[in-house]
């Protein structure tokens, strides 16, 4: 029960004082501090208390560190906030395995919405789950008969991951005509997942720059790319699906494209300001990018500054709005995601559930499933990106 005691205890910030330990000697604490002790010594208690009551009246068997972690968990729901979770060791080995670039499954990306369903923010890109049809804003309802909510994310991804070449049956929901949700199940092949998040390709005299996410390398990947590039007249920069990632790479990407200036400012719950800058050094060649509901989080900060600048034109659909930023807290095997500030464009612009607004609207027709360089004949959003990039550079 100690060591039970003090990972509470530090999870509240109690100093050196708590019930697990007697007291000795002289402590000095102010009024403030001492009520603050009082009532984390009072959480402690009624959570020694409760588990008491558990372990001589509840009926079935448990699993103590299961129940454990649900108080750590509890903590986190308790602020209504989905991008702020506690991980297991298991869970947080998987969150970094995601972020290494490789792992078995269908590839989409999903996120606890506020409206308490889990949510795909965008499929990865030639990946199962992209060649399945699943869309941006699909609901997940249940995985092999399963139901689950927003609440219990974690739990749906490690059932959806598996070893490749197996199966797995996922029911998803889509909103359609009159705003209603139809389910639809898929059954679904996992792959090893492996996410190269930069992918250049030619489109006669133009370049056409995909980026499926922020990653460890995806900047020098893109700065090679551009570099590539170089001999073409300009540049499309396609950020459709694109759910986010690294805040320090989507900066240096902006600080190849933009002139001395603002990129980002982040601000915390205390209304300290930070504000990430370019150089004056950067690389002028025409450009356009691409956006559309789910590009998120990185993306936005990339789609806002460049819009700012007028350094290109922002093509396609209003962004996600997922203006804030996590902060990832490793506890010994385990860890949790806080949200510790929010970001806006360099004049200001806030983001957070309101996006990005593009430059020129298109709305993606109906019927389309796939877009990209590979559906080129079908995707009209790629096709006016094509336009205005060869109306700017005749």
């Amino acid at each position: 029960m100690k060591k039970f005691c003090k990972i509470i205890i530090s999870l509240t910030l109690v100093l050196a004082l708590s019930s697990c330990s007697s007291i000795t000697g002289r402590v000095s604490l102010s009024k403030e501090e001492y009520q603050e002790y009082l009532k984390n010594k009072e959480i402690i208690d009624k959570v020694k208390f409760l588990e008491g009551v558990i372990d001589d009246n509840y009926l079935f068997d448990y699993n103590k560190e299961d129940l454990e972690s649900g108080i750590y968990k509890g903590i986190f729901e308790a602020l209504d906030d989905p991008y702020s979770q506690y991980f297991t060791e298991e869970e947080f080995k998987s969150l970094i395995e995601q972020t290494d670039g490789k792992f078995g499954g269908i590839g989409i990306v999903v996120t606890a919405a506020d409206d308490g369903y889990l949510t795909v923010v965008s499929p990865i890109k030639d990946t199962p789950a992209d060649k399945a049809g699943i869309k941006s804003g699909d609901r997940i309802v249940k995985i092999e008969g399963q139901e689950f909510t927003a609440k219990e994310m974690e739990a749906a991804v490690k059932l959806m991951k598996g070893e490749a070449g197996t199966d797995v049956n996922v029911t998803f929901s889509r909103k359609g005509e009159g705003d209603l949700w139809e389910d639809f199940e898929k059954k679904i092949t996992r792959e090893i997942i492996k996410i190269d998040s930069v992918l250049k390709k030619d489109i006669d005299d133009y370049s056409y720059i995909l980026i499926s996410s922020f990653e460890d390398e995806t900047d020098e990947d893109f700065k090679k790319a551009m570099e590539e590039a170089k001999d073409k007249k300009g540049v499309i920069i396609d950020l459709r699906n694109n759910p986010g990632g690294r805040l320090d790479t989507v900066v240096n990407i902006a600080d190849y494209l933009l002139k001395e200036g603002p990129i980002v400012y982040t601000v915390d719950k205390k209304g300290k300001e930070e504000v990430e800058n370019s150089d004056k050094n950067m690389n002028d060649m025409p450009l356009v990018v691409l956006v559309n509901g789910a590009s998120a989080s990185a993306s936005e900060i990339l789609a806002g500054s460049i819009k700012d600048y007028k350094r290109g034109e922002i093509i396609g659909e209003t962004t996600f709005g997922k203006g804030i930023v996590q902060r990832l807290f490793p506890v010994a095997n385990e860890g949790f995601k806080l949200t510790v500030s929010e970001y806006f464009t360099p004049k200001k612009n806030k983001i957070h559930k309101k996006g990005v607004n593009p430059d020129i609207e298109v709305k993606l027709n109906d019927g389309v499933e796939r877009i990209g360089i590979e559906n080129l004949n079908e995707d009209n959003q790629l096709q006016k990106a094509i336009e205005v990039l060869k109306n700017k550079t005749k």
